[in-house]
């Protein structure tokens, strides 16, 4: 009687503890990470009153089970959801994280790690990231200072907001690159201050200069030299003029210097010829048409031409004054490949050739592509004559008639030009060039023989002795690089020297002023500039070609930055945080590690959303690890919800109330039983 009492006791006390647990999971329905708990059931003690005995073979006598008594329930286990995720609620905070997976965010108190799943964090005065409930700090990994990376070591709190953090140091421009188009044609390119470049860079204190470089026409197809001209700082003053320098080469070095030779007259030309008249030197040399006939050079026939070309209308020997117009004939014979390419642009139709439509596709019939037929003499209408068909070519305005006869195969034509050209200076000609004469009178000599030709090429006398011996200094303007593109194709080739793509702008380190005063250019950087993306191409003679600060890549690294505020903060799915920065930066700040477990259901639960490792859950090695080392990942902006079930917690409430009854209904029947048997004395 007495047992029936106490079992229905242990039953009320076994299904009030489940009730309680029940109570917990739904009074935490809606804290952050909650994960709930189950209880179940396991028999208490057993009074025997009769053990079993087995058979005996003797006395034929069967064995019969034990007789035993159950004294009622008791808690069993109480077991923890712990590895099932809870549903994503968004709140847009990019503090509050989620973990996807079974891994645990590492938090301290100062003197204790904790494990927790509630991201729900913020950042503290000290700009430590914590929890937002406790103040905890969230453990994580640090950033090597040597490399820039992150260094798995001893967790450590994560000050991702420190004064430090928010700001981003300038960066001085080290990388930069030329892209784009140089058309042979552009009048830039070929003239004395070239084709213009700039280029915006920083300086290792963030400052912004622009430095300007030049692109000049070497007189060959193809070759081209790019030199630095000057650099300005961002208020437009030149740095040789705000350090009171004497020239640019003082901060910076980009290539070769111009070269000055010093050259005998006797060994100069080969038809150079000395004598003495009249009691003076007199020194006579014979120079290239280029050199004498203006423009002479800058004509697309005339180059195309080379030597075949001749004088006519001047006697040998007649003085020709300065500004003089000379007649040049001169033929060429060109192929069809070549008349259908560049600089001719024709096309060759029906034993014919023709001008070519504009605005026509590529790859639309040939008969579509045609304008006017090109023919020799005067033309109708739908003709154009050859001298009209050309005469976009570079010079051309100079010829004066074109007379065209059709080669042996058929679709070669022979081009016989006569041209004009004045003369740049008084000159004697003499069959098949002109020739200047030299008097000792040094101020004379330089006035009439100092010109520049195609090449960059300066001459001028700088002395002639009393006994006849002269000097003559050329000085070539090699400045910068040379840069060289495929004639063939109109690709880079390479500039500096063969299969090179990049060459470099050098500061100095201090430069000395011109009173005297030593200026230091340390805050300057080297800047390597890759010349690989420009091409030499036709673009109706406008070069598009330009130089940027960057390696063009997809982060565009070595641009160089000024100094730079932060303006947001991302946590990405590794738990790297990563700032921003109003500069274009981004740095990485740290990373949040996270704890894994053997048996993550053995943590004990330690209030405030908060677990402690125990001897059954496995020890924490101080480290912790990457979340996607394994399947998990961490999703800012998200919280993790409690994953507790209300339905099933509501059912099982329901069976719990049942048998919290049926115990009950026990012992209000063993006292009915109790109070029959005292009755009995009555």
């Amino acid at each position: 009687m007495m047992r029936s009492l106490f079992s229905g006791v242990a039953g009320l006390k076994t299904h009030q503890t489940r009730m309680d647990v029940i109570g917990n999971n739904i009074a935490n329905v809606n804290t952050t990470a909650y994960k709930s708990q189950s209880m179940v059931f396991s028999d208490l003690l057993y009074q025997t009153t009769q053990s079993a005995s087995g058979a005996n073979a003797a006395t034929g006598r069967g064995g019969i089970n034990p007789r035993q008594i159950g004294l009622g329930s008791k808690t069993g286990a109480i077991s923890t959801a712990i590895t099932q995720q809870g549903s994503a609620q968004s709140t847009n905070n990019p503090f509050d994280i989620m973990i996807t997976g079974e891994s645990f965010f590492i938090v301290s108190n100062g003197s204790q790690n904790f494990f927790t799943r509630d991201g729900s964090f913020t950042v503290d005065g000290a700009g430590n990231l914590v929890m937002s409930t406790t103040g905890y700090k969230v453990m994580g990994w640090q950033v090597d200072p040597e490399t820039g990376d992150i260094k798995a070591d001893t967790v450590s709190a994560l000050q991702i907001m420190s004064e430090k953090n928010l700001v981003a140091d300038p960066e001085a421009t080290s990388k930069a690159y030329v892209a784009g188009i140089l058309d042979k044609y552009d009048t830039n390119v070929n003239s004395t201050s070239g084709k213009i470049l700039t280029l915006s860079f920083f300086d290792n204190l963030g400052y912004t200069y622009t430095a300007k470089f030049s692109i000049h026409s070497k007189g060959s197809e193809g070759k081209y030299r790019v030199q630095l001209d000057d650099i300005i700082d961002s208020d437009g003053v030149s740095l040789v003029k705000r350090y009171n320098l004497s020239s640019i080469d003082q901060i910076a070095s980009f290539g070769s210097d111009s070269v000055k030779t010093t050259t005998s007259l006797y060994g100069m030309d080969e038809n150079a010829e000395y004598k003495l008249d009249g009691g003076k030197n007199v020194f006579k040399m014979k120079l290239a048409m280029s050199e004498i006939l203006d423009k002479f050079s800058d004509n697309a026939m005339v180059t195309a031409a080379g030597n075949d070309v001749e004088v006519t209308g001047i006697t040998e020997g007649s003085t020709v004054a300065a500004g003089t117009d000379v007649t040049v004939k001169g033929k060429v014979t060109l192929s069809q490949s070549q008349l259908e390419s560049e600089p001719y642009n024709l096309i060759y139709y029906n034993n014919e050739y023709y001008t070519k439509k504009s605005g026509v596709p590529a790859d639309a019939p040939i008969a579509d592509k045609i304008a006017d037929k090109v023919v020799n003499g005067t033309a109708n209408t739908g003709e154009v004559s050859w001298k009209d068909a050309l005469a976009s070519m570079k010079g051309l305005d100079s010829v004066d008639s074109i007379n065209v006869t059709t080669g042996a195969n058929g679709t070669d034509r022979t081009l016989e030009f006569t041209a004009k050209f004045a003369t740049k200076q008084e000159s004697v000609y003499s069959t098949g060039s002109f020739g200047v004469t030299l008097t000792d009178e040094k101020d004379i000599l330089k006035q009439v023989y100092h010109l520049e030709d195609g090449d960059g090429k300066t001459y001028s006398i700088d002395y002639v002795a009393p006994d006849g011996s002269a000097q003559i200094i050329t000085t070539e303007n090699n400045r910068g690089y040379e840069l060289v593109f495929d004639v063939d194709n109109g690709h880079f080739s390479y500039v500096g020297s063969q299969d090179n793509d990049t060459v470099a702008l050098t500061f100095n380190a201090s430069a000395s002023s011109l009173s005297g005063d030593n200026v230091s250019l340390t805050h300057f950087s080297n800047i390597d500039i890759d010349f690989s993306s420009s091409n030499m191409f036709n673009n109706g003679g406008t070069s598009t070609i330009g130089a940027t600060s960057g390696a063009g890549d997809e982060n565009n690294t070595g641009s160089g930055r000024k100094r730079g505020e932060m303006i947001g903060i991302e946590v990405g799915q590794d738990g790297r945080i990563t700032a921003s920065y109003d500069n274009g930066m981004s740095k990485l700040l740290g990373q949040i590690s996270v704890a894994n477990f053997a048996n993550a259901s053995g943590l004990a639960k330690a209030g405030d959303n908060l677990y402690s490792a125990t001897m059954n859950s496995g020890e924490f090695d101080g480290v912790g690890v990457d979340i996607t080392s394994g399947d998990g990942s961490m999703t800012s902006g998200v919280l993790e919800m409690s994953n507790v079930d209300l339905s099933s917690e509501f059912t099982t409430m329901i069976t719990t109330q049942r048998g919290f009854q049926a115990n009950s209904r026990i012992i209000s029947v063993s006292d009915t039983m109790l109070e029959e048997l005292v009755n009995l004395k009555r």
